[in-house]
């Protein structure tokens, strides 16, 4: 998106904000909840709030879950006969020449592998010997 896309989205995305906040405003409620007077009606309401909680919340829960479940379904349904056969077709297309490309350069592969093993062993004979020097030389060289 560009600036000048994002300058027309925003205010609309402000605006339907605003709106869709009112709408809530707009309900009414048959008696607003009035504060507790003493410890005992907070715990009966508090009672009331935690165990009416979990069953407000079961019905758009399982709603929710049905809707899920039904666009998974639907975009199984839809991947497993249209993108995958897709994939599938152009992976055959592309690993074919990858693989004959890999043949053909396998011996090449395995020589360059031999002479960088055989360079490496040569490279560790030759640095052991400064690797092994005491801690007494290391130090005395550090002075120099």
């Amino acid at each position: 998106m560009n600036s000048r896309q994002i300058f027309k989205v925003i205010p609309v995305l402000i605006l339907i904000g605003f709106l869709l906040s009112n709408f809530s405003l707009a309900q009414q409620m048959s008696q607003p909840p009035k504060a507790p007077e003493t410890l005992e009606q907070a715990k009966t309401m508090g009672e009331k709030v935690l165990t009416g909680l979990p069953r407000a919340l079961i019905q758009p829960w399982q709603d929710a879950l049905r809707i899920w479940s039904r666009m998974f379904n639907i975009f199984s349904g839809w991947w497993d006969s249209y993108i995958l056969p897709w994939l599938k077709n152009i992976w055959y297309k592309i690993s074919v020449p990858f693989k004959t490309e890999m043949e053909r350069k396998k011996p090449i592969i395995e020589e360059e592998f031999e002479k960088e093993k055989t360079q490496m062993k040569e490279e560790i004979k030759t640095e052991i010997p400064k690797t092994t020097k005491s801690l007494w030389e290391r130090f005395k060289e550090l002075l120099k």
